[in-house]
Parts: C-alpha cells; structure tokens; sequence
C-alpha cells in the first residue's frame, strides 16, 4: 500500500488557523472526538496574548452569577448566552482543575490560577493536546484563500496550500498586533462575501488633551477610590491619567459607551467623582470651614484628603471663581467633566469590538458563505469588559465551534455514504 504524503496527510486533518485560546479549544474538542487536528500560527509559538493577560495574573473567569455574567456582552448576549451555557465559567474552572491547575475566587468575583500564572497552565494544555496527537506549525502566516478554496500559507520554506475537510478561524482581533493579531484577516473574509463588522478598539484609553503643565507633572499616576459616571452609566473604581489622556480598568468598562459617543458626535464629556463616598453636602461643608491662613491647596488636602493628581485635575479643570464658591467647588469635585476626543489607536487596546458578524454564521459558528469553515474567539463581533468575561467567551467560542466542525463532519460523511 502506498504511504500517503505530507500534503496528501494533512489533507485528512482538520486546520485549525490561530493559536489562542479559542483556537487550542477547538482543537481540544475535536482531538477527544477523533479527528486529527493541525493548529497553524504565524508566530514562533502559540497563545503569545494569553501569556500576555498572565503577566499580572491571569484573570481567568468570573464568578458572578450566570445572568449577571452573559449581560456583560450587551447586544450580543442573547448569541453568546448558549455557548457560556455550554462551557462557561464553572466549566473553564473545572477544565483548569484537569490540568492540575487550582483556581480560586478573588475578592472581586474574578477568578484566577491559585499561582497568577499563565504559564503552567499554558504547558499543561500543550501537552495534553499533543499527546491527543494535535500538531502544531508556527510561524506559518494565513494568506487567504486561493481560486480553488484552499487555505494559503506563507511559511519560512515559502508559500503552502492546503485543502482540508474542514478550518477552524480563530486568528484574533486587531489588538496588540507584535503578538499575531493584526486583523490582517477581515479584509480576506470581506472578499469571499462574509460580513465583517469595522474592527475598532474595545477595553482602550482615550485622548483628552491635558495641559503642558499638568501632563508633565501627573503623567502615569493612579485615580484611586474615584467613579465615572456617563448618561447613566455609572462605576468605582481606579483609572491612570496618562501624557495624553486617561486608561485603566475604569476607563475600560466605559469604552464601548465612549466610544460609540465619540464616533456620533465626535467628542464625549463624562464626569469624574474625587470622593464617591462623600456627598456633596458634607463636601461643601468642609470647604466652608474657615482656612484662616492656609492655601486652597492645603484646605483641600486636610479637610478633603485631595492632592497629588486629584487636586492637579480640580486646578487643571475648576476655573478660579469655582474654586472660590463651596458649593459649586464641591460640585465640580462631585462630578468633575472630562472631555475625550478620541480612543487610543486600536493597536494599544486590550481588546477588540467588530468582526464577523453572527448573521453570517450559522448555529455552529459556519460562515454560511465558506461551507466548511468556521470562527471562534475575538475575530467575532462581539465585545466585554475586562474581568474575565474576554477569555471565557474565547474560550467558549472555541469549544463551539469545535463541536460545530464535529457535527459538520458527521452530516457530511452521512451524506456521502447515503444510497442514491
């Protein structure tokens, strides 16, 4: 009997295009389901974003309860709520734990690596998934496809094609692109008549235009114990001005909303709150209290607690006669403006919003206009804050979409040995 060739080989091996997170779990799925699975990369080696996240402990999953936690995809969590449903936050902890990798639960719900590292856990996976008889091949860059479908690779030994029974996309949005994900991708979908919603930044900082004075005296230092609050919307938390602008994890949790202002009307104003605990009654009071002889700025810091950045943005953004008038200081101090113009490029954000809308998917997660192939992971049009929620739905897409490439290739081999 003749041995089959390496191109003749993998032509019986499902690819599997992007080794992240959603990309490793659709392999997973489909190697404990028989199927010999390739994963292809463009960089020297796989899940470089997820070792990333791990850097300051890998915020794995969430654990909130199950309604609270699919709302945090907003529009898209009718779409998304059956694949948590499927493998969500209990099942991502219960998949760490067999890779002996214990989790616990911090004292803001998320959910970590008893060691906040990426890296064991990383290991762990890859040798599972090798001894399930997955292969990997870095540094082999998805082109596209050619006239006649197959897949296009630029490898360091030149350009490959390949024709697989079935692909799995999970090639990532268009953050943090040195790590491989460029979204150099949408344009090649949007060829082949596959809607694709703009990529645009998700989890970003946003350009504010600080003063000289002020940028250069405050730059990189931490908004603690503050709130944001934009029409409606309204949270605690931390946030960092930077030379340009203001980021941080309070800032990302507004970004979509910023963001979707900014592209409507080209800029947008929320308001920060220096001292959320305090109303603005008892702020005023204490601005009221005679000073006698002491500076403004050292009433504000042993009545109020307020210097360093805070006291930089009341005097950067409080005209003098405010500053002058308890109760209107006390106001600005309560919800001081802050005017954006613009989000940081795409390439600085976290994550990624737009991408291949679910309409062009069917309940599998198929593109209806490429039958046979199928995407997981933030190539999706879908969004979340940080917390935990961006991995969970990665990962859950992956398993999806491996399950959806299963049961794709169970009909179509049905199909073929059906009588005539």
């Amino acid at each position: 009997m003749r041995r089959m060739s390496r191109q003749e080989e993998q032509q019986h091996r499902v690819a599997i295009v992007g080794g992240g997170p959603a990309g490793l779990m659709a392999a997973e799925v489909l190697a404990a389901a028989g199927h010999a699975v390739d994963v292809y990369d463009g960089m020297p080696s796989v899940g470089r974003k997820f070792l990333l996240a791990g850097k300051g402990g890998l915020n794995l999953t969430h654990g909130e309860p199950f309604d609270r936690f699919a709302s945090r995809y907003a529009e898209r969590a009718p779409v998304l709520q059956p694949l948590l449903q499927a493998f969500g936050a209990d099942a991502l902890r219960d998949w760490a734990a067999a890779l002996g990798i214990e989790t616990f639960v911090g004292t803001s719900g998320r959910v970590f690596p008893k060691d906040l590292k990426a890296a064991p856990l990383l290991r762990a996976w890859l040798h599972r998934l090798r001894g399930q008889g997955v292969r990997f091949h870095m540094r082999h860059r998805w082109l596209g496809f050619d006239d006649a479908g197959r897949l296009r690779f630029a490898t360091p030994a030149g350009e490959t094609r390949l024709q697989p029974p079935a692909t799995v996309l999970a090639l990532g949005g268009a953050s943090w692109p040195q790590l491989g994900s460029d979204g150099a991708w949408a344009p090649l979908l949007s060829a082949r008549g596959v809607d694709v919603a703009p990529l645009r930044p998700s989890n970003c900082g946003f350009d504010v235009g600080w003063s000289e004075h002020f940028a250069g005296r405050h730059a990189g230092q931490p908004l603690k114990g503050v709130a944001i609050s934009f029409e409606g919307w309204h949270q605690a938390g931390e946030c960092v001005v930077t030379a340009g602008g203001i980021e941080g994890s309070l800032v990302y949790a507004a970004s979509a909303l910023l963001r979707e202002r900014i592209a409507a009307a080209g800029d947008a104003v929320f308001h920060i709150d220096l001292l959320p605990r305090r109303s603005v009654e008892w702020v005023a009071a204490e601005l009221a209290h005679p000073r006698g002889p002491r500076s403004l700025s050292t009433h504000l810091k042993t009545r109020l607690k307020l210097d360093g950045v805070k006291a930089g943005l009341l005097w950067e953004r409080v005209p003098k006669d405010v500053q002058i008038d308890p109760l209107r200081f006390a106001a600005a101090i309560k919800a001081l403006p802050v005017r954006v113009t613009a989000p940081r490029p795409i390439a600085e954000a976290i994550s990624t919003a737009g991408g291949v809308r679910f309409e062009a998917l069917d309940e599998g997660l198929m593109l209806r206009a490429l039958p046979g192939v199928f995407c997981a992971g933030e190539m999706l049009d879908w969004e979340a804050p940080t917390g935990g929620y961006l991995l969970t739905a990665c990962f859950a897409s992956g398993h999806a979409a491996g399950q959806g490439v299963a049961a794709w290739l169970e009909r179509s081999r049905n199909a073929v040995g059906a009588p005539a």
